[in-house]
């Protein structure tokens, strides 16, 4: 791949590829952030059980599995875009983050004002990141 890092996918298609390598990352990110979430209620309340290490183990599975699939949509849409735009800017960001956030509200609600507001909440989120990526 050409992102470098540490984890590479190679699918065979550069769709592919992006779309795993930030299901991926970003699902380890989403991971690791259950994983000090407990940690810390552990230690805070000085209880640590077998009951509660599995608890954890789903919830770091199931919030690892989410972040990935927002990620693998948002970097597979923005790839899109880009691929029949033929250009590479902020653009592609904000369509990505408008679907993304429009497919990922679609499915947890059925409220179109709350799907809208999502799809203008990840265009801003992804523009936004866009922007910050770009700075150096």
């Amino acid at each position: 791949m050409a992102h470098g890092g540490f984890l590479s996918v190679d699918l065979g298609h550069p769709f592919l590829n992006r779309t795993a390598d930030g299901f991926l990352k970003v699902g380890a990110v989403g991971a690791c952030k259950v994983a000090a979430e407990e940690t810390f209620h552990c230690l805070h309340k000085g209880d640590v059980s077998k009951h509660k290490v599995e608890n954890a183990l789903k919830k770091m599975c199931k919030e690892g599995a989410y972040w990935g699939s927002v990620a693998g949509v948002y970097v597979g849409v923005e790839y899109g875009v880009d691929r029949i735009r033929g250009h590479r800017d902020w653009k592609n960001a904000m369509i990505g983050g408008a679907v993304t956030g429009a497919l990922v509200s679609a499915v947890n609600s059925n409220d179109r004002n709350h799907v809208v507001g999502n799809a203008i909440t990840g265009a801003a989120i992804a523009t936004a990141a866009h922007y910050l990526h770009h700075l150096t």
